[in-house]
């Protein structure tokens, strides 16, 4: 089991409820995109170049800015409270495309904000500045939405709350939920492996039933092959009971990790049903429980308390609104 740093935020609310003795979870995944101490990592490095090159050719932007257009100065600052995330992004866009423009961060990556506050000083020649602003505020306050949402859930539910492979911006939405709390998840579809129905289905096409194929996967599956950890998805509370059955016995004479158990679609009752039984069967300490499908904030706090270690959700990356930050250059 992989390492990783604790969140960058303080902790708001109690803990999750999982075991003490449980060693980290494997959806905390943050480190390998960024660390306090090191900031972005190669990983990320090569997202944040792939997706700098699209925001600026959507812009126009087809090669490194250049004027001779008379010298400015620009605060970008917060209209509402938030995180601020998107700093390594706009830096590295600013080295590559405007290298005329310099910015100076009053509160870079992982700083909270009040409306009004300033976030960085800009300055370069005219042209280079108001071609790149667009560009800039885009990135900041996209992520820095994602960062202030993924804080908002995790006060709640601490070292509980994933993000899911659905995503806008790639690593780039994983890393401003990493920074704000949220546990990463799978970083790409390779880097672990989550077994799902239509997985199943199309590998082991002479069994019929999921709950048939699943027994026969998880009996067999070759552990050095699935990366950083194993995921399987069930839709009932008997294939749960079963995943987490054979896995004990798997653990028992092979010393394997724990399994990821995904609840699909499942309600906060059920998953504690599950997780209870589990508990009287002595098998809850072979299997990580997950909820996916149908989360929402209103019911956060009946999804923290229903013995869960991961509640997996889109809803903290896709279709939230941008922190509000805007770019007013000095004079104006």
């Amino acid at each position: 089991m992989k390492r990783s740093l604790e969140g960058c935020f303080e902790v708001v609310a109690g803990p999750p409820f999982i075991m003490a003795d449980n060693p980290r979870l494997p959806h905390d995944r943050g480190h390998e995109l960024w660390t306090m101490e090191d900031g972005p990592s190669r990983k990320l490095m090569a997202s944040i170049d792939r997706w700098v090159s699209a925001f600026v050719g959507d812009d126009g932007i087809d090669m490194p800015l250049s004027s001779t257009s008379e010298p400015i100065e620009a605060i970008v600052f917060a209209r509402q409270d938030g995180l601020v995330v998107g700093g390594a992004v706009v830096d590295y866009l600013l080295q590559i495309w405007a290298p005329s423009v310099r910015i100076a961060w009053l509160a870079g990556d992982g700083k909270r904000v009040a409306s009004g506050d300033e976030i960085a000083v800009v300055t370069g020649d005219r042209d280079s500045v108001l071609a790149v602003e667009r560009c800039i505020l885009n990135v900041l306050g996209q992520l820095s939405g994602i960062a202030t949402e993924t804080k908002r859930w995790s006060a709640i539910a601490p070292k509980q709350i994933a993000s899911t492979r659905k995503t806008v911006w790639g690593l780039l939405d994983k890393w401003a939920v990493h920074m704000g709390g949220g546990l990463t998840h799978r970083l790409s579809k390779d880097d672990a492996t989550l077994v799902k129905e239509n997985d199943l289905a199309s590998m082991l096409t002479d069994l019929s039933g999921h709950d048939q194929r699943l027994a026969a996967f998880l009996q067999t599956v070759d552990m050095d092959a699935v990366g950083a950890f194993l995921e399987v998805e069930v839709r009932t509370e008997k294939e749960a009971l079963v995943a987490a059955m054979l896995w004990a016995q798997r653990r028992a004479s092979d010393g394997l990790d724990r399994l990821v158990v995904m609840l699909d679609n499942m309600d906060p009752e059920t998953c504690k049903s599950i997780s209870e039984q589990m508990e009287e069967q002595g098998i809850r300490e072979h299997v990580i429980l997950e909820a996916s499908g149908g989360i929402t904030f209103s019911d956060l706090k009946s999804w923290h308390e229903c013995g869960l270690d991961v509640v997996s959700t889109s809803a903290i990356n896709r279709g939230v609104d941008p922190l509000d930050i805007s770019m007013l250059v000095k004079g104006v």
